[in-house]
């Protein structure tokens, strides 16, 4: 969680090389719409959780509420750890419970929830942990370092073997190649 000014900047120099930014020229990067909305998502989490400014706290939570209904993304502040990687503008929906480690990289038509009826009981994933389109992810269930979680997989109860690749309906372990070469991810090289 982004706790000042330096934090920030690790946060958002993490992103811009996990999504691969940091080879491309200005204008280029700053006409991205997903770089736009993490560069707000940060700067929301960064106003809220360590300025003073009333103004500013308001200003980028309308701008972050506002560009993720432009996008589809419903994507609440403090979830996501360093090198968030988001693949493409679609529907990407996040409980405001889920906690997501570091260097996670998520795809469109993704939602991270909460078990029917219960409000506290969202996901705990780990670090390094690439979600494949469609997938859902769902109840008090922990996901380890270094997963692959495969397109449409329905994950409803934890897994705690790091480095595996998951999917099916409903998820089990299908192979053990993980996230390795998947996403920009320092840890697992």
């Amino acid at each position: 969680m982004i706790q000042n000014k330096h934090d920030y900047k690790e946060y958002v120099r993490e992103d811009e090389t996990a999504m691969g930014y940091h080879k491309y020229g200005y204008i280029r990067k700053h006409r991205n719409p997903i770089w736009v909305f993490e560069r707000v998502l940060r700067k929301h989490e960064y106003y809220n959780n360590c300025s003073k400014n009333v103004l500013l706290r308001a200003y980028y939570k309308h701008k972050h509420k506002r560009l993720g209904i432009k996008y589809g993304f419903s994507i609440p502040i403090n979830i996501f750890g360093k090198g968030l990687n988001i693949a493409h503008i679609g529907p990407i929906v996040v409980n405001n419970g889920a906690k997501v480690g570091d260097y996670c990289r998520i795809h469109d038509c993704t939602c991270i929830g909460t078990e029917a009826g219960k409000r506290d009981e969202a996901p705990i994933i780990g670090n390094g942990v690439f979600i494949a389109p469609g997938a859902k992810l769902f109840g008090r269930i922990q996901i380890a370092d270094n997963i692959a979680v495969g397109a449409n997989a329905v994950v409803n109860k934890s897994f705690l073997e790091p480095n595996i690749s998951i999917g099916g309906v409903p998820a089990k372990k299908i192979s053990d190649k993980g996230s390795k070469g998947l996403l920009y991810n320092p840890y697992n090289k």
